[in-house]
């Protein structure tokens, strides 16, 4: 199920969050990046009457608790909640982990892959972690190795967003948000959530980066 050649990079979502040390003082820092509908003439329905949905990434996160690194990307929506997840085998999402303080490296190039089973049930492949570690098995579970957590499934979506709001303020001039109204709360998005042990990624005090991308394999739908 691993077996399509590669033939080119189809979007960049990057966005760079640094955490310093164990007490979880963030600092961000900004860069160009794709978010939701981006590119347009590759995933948004308004430009492409077949958008590669799948390909879409929303949004990662990264977050530090007292032991652990835990990242995720958010990709496939947001859609509603009657909706399969969106497990495409032709496609290689990636998060690319710095730890070094230069948020143009990756010392933790991370690949995410989809697959099918002779009966048609999706896994999930992970490689590029820590240690060298690879973690393979079904979606919509817990799977772990080395003390490595990861879960690819169907989730709520996460991100939180007034866009009747955001449409408002933009054709009156006057701020129009409502904390309220989520145009994301009764949606469902595709994610992969990573965590892991921070003694296995830290580097002192350094900053840690993080972004995604979405690779396609072959040519687009």
């Amino acid at each position: 199920m691993f077996i399509s050649p590669l033939f080119g990079r189809l979007a960049a979502a990057i966005s760079l969050v640094g955490i310093i040390g164990l007490a979880g003082v963030l600092s961000l820092r900004t860069l160009g990046a794709a978010d939701h509908l981006d590119p347009p003439l590759r995933t948004d329905p308004n430009a492409d009457t077949n958008p590669d949905k799948a390909a879409d990434i929303a949004d990662i996160y990264l977050f530090q608790t007292a032991n652990d690194l835990i990242m995720a990307v958010t990709f496939g929506g947001p859609q509603a909640t009657t909706l399969p997840a969106s497990y495409d085998p032709d496609l290689v999402y990636t998060l690319q982990v710095s730890n070094d303080g230069d948020p143009l490296t990756t010392e933790f190039p991370i690949q995410i892959r989809f697959g099918l089973d002779a009966s048609g049930n999706a896994g999930v492949r992970v490689t590029g972690l820590p240690g060298g570690v690879t973690i393979e098995g079904p979606v919509e579970t817990d799977l772990s190795a080395n003390g490595i957590t990861v879960r690819a499934g169907l989730f709520d979506d996460p991100f939180f967003f007034d866009s009747q709001g955001f449409r408002e303020t933009r054709s009156s001039g006057n701020l129009a948000f409502n904390n309220q109204r989520d145009f994301f709360g009764s949606q469902n998005i595709t994610a992969v959530v990573v965590e892991i042990p921070l003694d296995q990624v830290r580097d002192g005090n350094k900053l840690i980066d993080l972004w995604s991308e979405a690779f396609r394999f072959g040519v687009q739908i």
